[in-house]
């Protein structure tokens, strides 16, 4: 008889963790129940050997073509791994195969048939081997975290357990196709001052390197010797250290770099530029509306499928893709923990990340006990939000940029025709 790790809270809300053996995760949780705790994580501790041993044969049995220029061998995850939109496609053709009453391994090997990259075949084969072993889909999903997150996982579990698999996969599927629609949005917003940003460091290089060493010549012929204004000597100061120390300036550009980055992956690190990127004008409100969105749209996702509100805000704060959201959603799942309801922690949220009206929605959907709703309803408004942001970032960047390329480029000449100006005046005295 296969068995089950287990973690739950007591009547106290205390945690408690055990292992249990019984015939399957519905016994688990029939049995923590009658024991007086909620469960909040079930895992299957035997099958996961087996598991991995079927799964590891999947290349060899049905993994293509791909699989057997290796050998026959793989480990689970090996050679490539979903991306976004592979994977919502995957999701909406297994979601589409289920509703069609297809069996799920029989779906899974006719999407395996159908991958278009052989890495996704593989993928995909080794998970119609587990679920033929005798794993449960969401284990055999486990197995490939670089593919499936704990978001994924979890959903699949909460179907399997309710029994409306197809119905989660469907959810799964729209959440992931909304997410990168606003990601694409976001991108797109954000292509056109990256580009005129390169347009103004190229321009620069130029103007740096070729055109004002000509002029300093000039001036050198024609001034005889004579002081330059101060602009005009820290602009050729700048193109003599272009010129000259350029390796010094990519070596400490390089080091700066390096720093940041060691910087950014400190927790204090990334909870301060994940604080500053949610404060920064024009782009900060974007980013706001973006992470309230990710953050509404996944916990109502995970709880209407029926994952339990606390193993759901563990998944949101490892899911958020922002610090400060993650700390909040950490308060948030202590203060549930203790029985007390999610809009206290969102109120004192620092920063003040949360409106009013969303911690407003909050209240009224637990009052109404229409919690999950309510927050799809949420994300629903802010995706509307982003969108409206996005094309007023977008109309704001554009001439910020023109003016920033403008103001470079101008300052450039200005300097170059003061000595000019020096000249004439100098003529018009003699």
């Amino acid at each position: 008889m296969p068995k089950f790790s287990y973690v739950a809270l007591d009547a106290a809300g205390k945690e408690k963790k055990g292992e249990l053996e019984v015939p399957s995760q519905n016994d688990a949780i029939t049995a923590l129940k009658n024991m007086g705790m909620y469960p909040t994580k079930i895992a299957p501790l035997a099958v996961k050997a087996g598991v991995a041993r079927s799964a590891k044969k999947s290349p060899a049995r049905g993994g293509g073509k791909a699989g057997a220029k290796k050998g026959g061998f793989s480990f689970p995850g090996a050679g490539g791994k979903f991306t976004t939109k592979p994977l919502s496609i995957f999701t909406r053709q297994l979601a589409t195969l289920q509703e069609a009453g297809l069996p799920l391994l029989r779906g899974l090997k006719v999407l395996e048939k159908q991958a278009v990259k052989p890495a996704h075949g593989r993928i995909i084969g080794q998970l119609a081997s587990a679920v033929e072993g005798g794993a449960t889909f969401s284990e055999a999903l486990a197995l490939h975290k670089k593919s499936f997150n704990k978001l994924y996982v979890n959903m699949v579990k909460a179907g399997e357990i309710g029994g409306v698999l197809e119905l989660v996969l469907k959810r799964l599927a729209e959440f992931m196709e909304k997410a990168e629609k606003i990601k694409g949005k976001v991108v797109a917003a954000m292509f056109y001052p990256v580009a005129v940003l390169v347009v103004a460091v190229l321009i620069l290089a130029i103007l740096m390197v070729f055109v004002i060493p000509k002029f300093k010549e000039i001036f050198d012929d024609m001034l005889e010797g004579a002081a330059l204004p101060a602009f005009t000597e820290i602009v050729l100061k700048i193109s003599d250290a272009i010129r000259f120390r350029i390796l010094y300036i990519l070596a400490g550009g390089v080091g700066i770099w390096i720093a940041f980055i060691i910087f950014s992956k400190t927790k204090f690190g990334r909870y301060v530029l994940d604080l500053v990127s949610l404060k920064i004008p024009v782009t900060g409100p974007v980013l706001s509306k973006v992470a309230i969105s990710r953050f509404t749209r996944t916990l109502g996702t995970l709880v209407s499928s029926g994952v339990p509100i606390l193993q759901s805000l563990n998944i949101v704060k490892e899911t958020a893709g922002n610090m400060v959201i993650s700390n909040a959603v950490a308060g948030i799942h202590e203060a549930v923990k203790e029985g007390e309801p999610i809009t206290r922690p969102l109120e004192a949220a620092k920063g003040g990340i949360f409106p009013p009206m969303v911690i407003s929605m909050v209240e009224v959907g637990e009052q109404t006990g229409a919690l999950p709703e309510m927050l799809l309803r949420i994300a629903d408004q802010y995706d509307e939000e982003v969108d409206n942001a996005v094309a007023a970032m977008t109309s704001l960047i554009e001439p910020i940029m023109i003016v920033f390329l403008a103001v470079i480029v101008g300052s450039i000449v200005i300097a170059m025709f003061l000595p000019l100006i020096v000249m004439i005046e100098k003529l018009g005295g003699n």
